[in-house]
Formats: C-alpha cells, structure tokens, sequence
C-alpha cells in the first residue's frame, strides 16, 4: 500500500492531484455509522476503513477473451456485436454449445473451464461471456466457477464463509500472468437492442470522465430501512468531493434523496429498488443492490441485476444462491469505487471488490473504463 499525505484543501475539497494517489492513502474511508452491521457477520472479520492499492496499467481489448454460444443466437448475435466493436481478433472468440437455461451442471462447467483455457494463451487476462443464461452451476456462479473453480460442500450450507479470492484488493492489472486466474463476466442482455445499448455505454464511457469538461459524476450510496440489507451502510465512503476527476460522494436515505443525476456509482440494499427510471446515468456506471437473489438474472420476488443494465447502469452483480448477508459476499463500497477511480476497467474494478465472491455473478460490459487516463 502507498503512504501518502492527506491535506484537504479548501472547502473540505481534495487538492488538485490524481484521484488514484487519493485512494491509497484512504481518502474512501468509511464515515461515522452505527456499530450494527459488524454484528451482522456473525464474528468475521470485515476491513472498515481498506487501504485500496496504487495499481498501473488496466485491462484492454487486446487482453480479453470472448465465449459465444453457438447453441443460442442471441448469444452468437450479441457476441457479433461486441467483438466488433472492440476490435477483438478472430482468435479472441470462442465458440461453444450450452444449454440456455439458469443454471448448468458442474460437468458442463468444467468442460467449459478446460475449453476456456486451452483456446486461449498467456495474453488472455479476462473473459466475457456472451450471454445472460446459463449464469449459474447449482448454488455457485457461472463467473466464479470458471474463474476461480467450484468450492464443495458449499451447497450444503450457502451461509457459510466461502473461499476468499486472491483478487480481492489485489494490486495487479494481469491476474492470469500475476495470479493464474481470469476474472469473467457475462454480457448480458434479454435482446439484440439491450445489448447494443449496453455496449454502446461502454464504449462510450472510455475516458469520458478524464477529458477537459468532463461533468461531474455522482457516486451515491444508499441507505433503507432494511435492516438485513442495509448492514453495507457501515462501509460507505464519507460524503466529500473530489476535484479530478470531478466526482461528488453522496450518502443518501432512500425514500428522502432526489432522483440521482450523472450517476457513476449506485450502492443499495434492497430487495427491490424503486425510481430507476428517473436515475439520470452517466456511460460506465456501476450499480448494485445488496440482497439474497439480484444475481437470479431472470428475476422473481426480487429484483434482478438486469435491472440495473436495462435501466441504464453499465455493470452489476448479483447473489445467485442465499448467501446471508456477509459483507465479503457483496462488493466492497470503497474497494469498488477506489479501483474504478484509478482507471480501472469495470470488470476489474467489480472483482476486486468482492472478498468472496463464489455465490455471485458479474455482468456488464467489462472493458468500460471512465476513468481512464486517454
């Protein structure tokens, strides 16, 4: 970790230096909250205040792989779309056939672990698949299996801790060269015309927010009246202003704050979250919502991670089995933002976020980086 100096400036403002230098010397502590929440982890161990680590360089094209269904079309359409519009070369793609159903039998998903690493070499750090189903193997994530392998006896009881990954806060912007793994996210989308948009925001949000006249961004993060989902509240950031890149930290109350406007971050937890329609995002925005089953991708009594794609968020995550409500199971509200500041791609900064991730599945366009310097 960096030790740097921490002087506001004027105006309880940051002086005028690169945010990424900000994060490491905790800028992006948590503010005053009640003790609660820490009771709420049934005695693990949670980091309050995370030094989020200095890290060069960031995930490009050239570095992804991408997995097309070529049982589904609206797989093989969407991976079309986004190969080309990322420039991806034909041996970036891989095409296989699965079942397009929730979830999938581990068989299959170790087939697809074997196939994923043997079509692609050493310069593959990340992988995308093409699709919202299947996002599951039984209580595990799709994501979380292929990049981090199937944890047993995990069924058994989806409460207890699971594996913690390496990825965590990790400093790296090579995970297979640096850590032998390659974090995975599904571009997911219901049709062609979601899709397209997804994608569109993700390239649009390259850099968007390190030009000259760059608006200033919102990250906002949420407190309910849930006291089972609410317990993240405990790490949100202190309200505070940043002035490059211009991006304002809001601690809002649900049900009391205005319809978010030029959102980069949307932290919550809820099982279902009202007023995404009057949410005014801005390309590359992060949004997520802390419940038992947001990453049951084809939705039921609670709300899915979709929504928040469809809505106009570029990326999300999601629980696919109940995981209780451990913090390490849902992203880290400082780890989140702290990476994605420093210019990190959103699947970078979405998995590094996340302690334990085993019961939850990423989804976005990966490659969006606003922060990033040109």
């Amino acid at each position: 970790m960096h030790a740097l100096s921490r002087r506001p400036g004027r105006a309880g403002r940051l002086p005028v230096r690169a945010a990424a230098l900000a994060m490491a010397c905790g800028v992006l502590a948590a503010g005053p909250q009640p003790a609660a929440a820490a009771a709420a982890q049934g005695g693990q161990a949670v980091q309050r205040q995370l030094p989020i680590p200095l890290v060069r360089g960031r995930l490009n094209a050239s570095q992804l792989g991408l997995v097309v269904n070529a049982a589904d079309p609206l797989s093989l359409r969407i991976g079309e779309m986004y190969a080309r519009a990322r420039g991806l070369r034909p041996e970036q793609v891989l095409r296989v056939e699965l079942p397009s159903t929730p979830r999938i039998p581990l068989a299959d998903a170790r087939r697809l672990r074997e196939r994923i690493d043997a079509a692609f070499g050493p310069r593959i750090q990340a992988v995308a698949l093409a699709w919202s189903q299947p996002y599951a193997v039984d209580c595990q994530s799709l994501t979380a299996v292929l990049t981090l392998g199937h944890q047993s006896g995990l069924c058994e009881d989806g409460c207890r801790p699971s594996r913690p990954s390496p990825y965590f806060n990790a400093r790296t912007s090579m995970p297979w060269r640096d850590l032998g793994l390659r974090p995975t996210m599904l571009l997911a989308a219901r049709d062609p015309a979601l899709a397209r948009a997804l994608i569109e925001r993700g390239l649009r949000s390259d850099g968007a927010l390190r030009q000259v006249g760059a608006p200033r961004a919102q990250a906002y993060f949420v407190a309910t009246d849930d006291p089972l989902r609410n317990v993240r509240a405990a790490l949100y950031p202190a309200p505070r202003q940043l002035e490059r890149p211009p991006l304002e930290i809001r601690v809002e109350a649900a049900g009391r704050m205005a319809p978010p406007d030029n959102a980069i971050l949307y932290q919550t937890g809820a099982a279902q979250v009202e007023g995404l329609a009057q949410v005014k995002w801005l390309p590359g925005a992060l949004a997520d919502h802390l419940t038992s089953g947001g990453g049951r991708l084809e939705g039921g009594v609670q709300m899915s991670a979709l929504r928040w794609l469809e809505a106009g968020a570029t990326a999300s995550y999601g629980s696919v089995s109940e995981p209780c409500n451990h913090l390490q199971k849902f992203p880290h509200p400082q780890a989140l933002l702290g990476h994605y500041l420093q210019g990190a791609t959103a699947i970078e900064a979405y998995w590094k976020s996340v302690a334990w991730p085993q019961q939850g599945v990423f989804i976005g366009e990966p490659l969006a980086a606003p922060f990033a310097a040109p």
